[in-house]
């Protein structure tokens, strides 16, 4: 389509280009109002036309447009238009895609063709030199009539603010569509997530048994909103947690949205922003609303207003918040410990033997196709008998690590003798003194052997103990800098 196909009824009524003329003449001078300006031109190109000023950011009709939704095609000639290109680096240079290169439109001018009627949709960026915020971005739409206009409009404002694949996102003061966290949610499964049976039962429970019950809530007459946290230290299934719950939510019959939150910084400052979040929340309810790090998010400068907003005089039906945080002891008690807020806490503690077993099996069905690398049973709870007070984010490292020592050596079977056969050449040379060394050096032999040598001929055992000592010494050194802190 070009701009001699145009339709005679919307062609300017003048050949002199005043639009173009009053958008360069206007952007190399003093604002005032650009709406106004703009306006005003399109009146004295297009008298016969209805006008209205549709902002892009919660009705993009151009996007939905070139979704699917209706036809569309630029018209204006390349010299009038500017518009800007964006080089999208590739998610991954392992992928070896290229990346991509996406315009992004200043000024431009667009012929639609939706429902038997077609439209001249003029976009002008009118945002001040170049400040980021705040975002004015909008769209000229003339048409014959207000109506057709409104209906357009309708249609475009829902395809907007529908998720394609995507999970709404706060960062930045604004609400985005995030198309990387809805896959890496699709990913998650509440069978790879290694917690405490009955703990797993009541976490799944807690959030199924809400959304399922809004009658039950209506006929107690108690408010349908209710509020969790898990706490506990870092790397121990929190955020896993999250969103294996937001994957069976996703995949319910009726399917409940999540909201996941960030953080409040803002051009507009925290308060705007928690408006935001909970008008949104309101709006898409039923939902599952999430506090990433709730104790940075909830500091003692914005609590009044995240309060207001949980506990003020609108409602909140059909919102289920999750907060998570590694410091239960920073969150202020109205909020951590009033009920009616956040009614339970889970403790995502450092996993006992019974996990950490468990942990390393997930790990030995995860290798099970390599043919080349030893992997038996007994290594699980000889490495879980090592690995007390070990996060499963440290367990994670250790089987890393490992793998990795195994991948870089050059000759993985050409190993030094191992703890336990140094130990039998100093027995058998009688020197006491350097027994108890060794002994020092490789704490509870027994244990870390998994209560024998055989294990020591699989270069991953090796690794393992090798790996856990590194591990435990920086443990070891952290908890030692907070004592001193403290």
């Amino acid at each position: 389509m070009t701009a001699d196909d145009v339709p005679a009824g919307l062609h300017p009524g003048s050949q002199q280009g005043e639009v173009v003329r009053t958008f360069y003449q206007h952007s190399s001078a003093s604002r005032v109002n650009t709406d106004a300006v703009i306006v005003e031109a399109l009146r004295a190109e297009y008298p016969q036309l209805h006008i209205t000023v549709v902002p892009v950011i919660d009705c993009d009709v151009v996007a939905f447009a070139s979704s699917g939704g209706a036809g569309v095609a630029p018209i204006d000639e390349e010299k009038d238009r500017l518009w800007w290109k964006h080089y999208t680096p590739p998610p991954s240079r392992l992928s070896g895609k290229p990346g991509r290169v996406q315009s992004e439109v200043i000024f431009g001018k667009f012929l639609l063709d939706w429902s038997n009627k077609e439209y001249v949709v003029y976009i002008v960026d009118g945002r001040d030199g170049g400040s980021a915020y705040p975002i004015v971005k909008n769209q000229y739409i003339l048409s014959p009539s207000e109506a057709a206009t409104d209906a357009l409009v309708l249609a475009a404002g829902s395809w907007t603010n529908e998720l394609h694949d995507e999970i709404w996102v706060f960062d930045g003061g604004r609400w985005r569509k995030n198309a990387e966290l809805w896959d890496s949610v699709q990913k998650a499964r509440w069978e790879d997530v290694i917690l405490d049976h009955e703990m797993k039962k009541a976490i799944v429970g807690d959030v199924s048994t809400f959304f399922d019950a809004r009658d039950t809530y209506e006929r107690l007459r108690v408010p349908w909103k209710r509020g969790v946290i898990y706490y506990g230290p870092p790397g121990n299934g929190k955020t896993i947690s999250i969103k294996a719950m937001m994957h069976t939510l996703y995949n319910r019959k009726d399917p409940v949205q999540t909201l996941y939150v960030r953080t409040l910084s803002s051009f507009a400052g925290p308060e705007y922003s928690l408006g935001l979040i909970f008008n949104l929340a309101r709006r898409v309810a039923p939902c599952l609303l999430v506090f990433e790090d709730l104790d940075s998010i909830v500091t003692d400068n914005v609590r009044s207003y995240f309060l207001n907003e949980v506990d003020g005089i609108r409602k909140n039906d059909g919102i289920f918040m999750v907060g998570s945080t590694n410091h239960l002891d920073r969150l202020d008690p109205g909020i951590s410990k009033r009920p009616s807020r956040f009614d339970r806490k889970y403790l995502f503690p450092n996993p006992d033997e019974k996990e950490r077993t468990a942990y390393l099996k997930f790990w030995q069905t995860k290798l099970a196709d390599n043919k080349d690398l030893g992997f038996p049973d007994e290594i699980c709870p000889a490495t879980a008998r090592i690995t007390d007070g070990f996060s499963f984010a440290y367990l994670q490292e250790v089987m890393v690590a490992s793998l990795l020592a195994i991948a870089r050596a050059d000759d993985p079977d050409e190993t030094p003798p191992s703890d336990a056969l140094l130990l039998q050449l100093l027995l058998e040379k009688g020197t006491d003194r350097l027994v108890e060394e060794v002994k020092e050096l490789v704490p509870s032999l027994h244990s870390v052997n998994g209560g024998g040598d055989d294990l020591d001929k699989y270069p991953l055992w090796r690794q393992i103990k090798k790996q856990v000592k590194l591990l435990r010494d920086e443990i070891d050194d952290s908890d030692e800098a907070a004592r001193r802190r403290h």
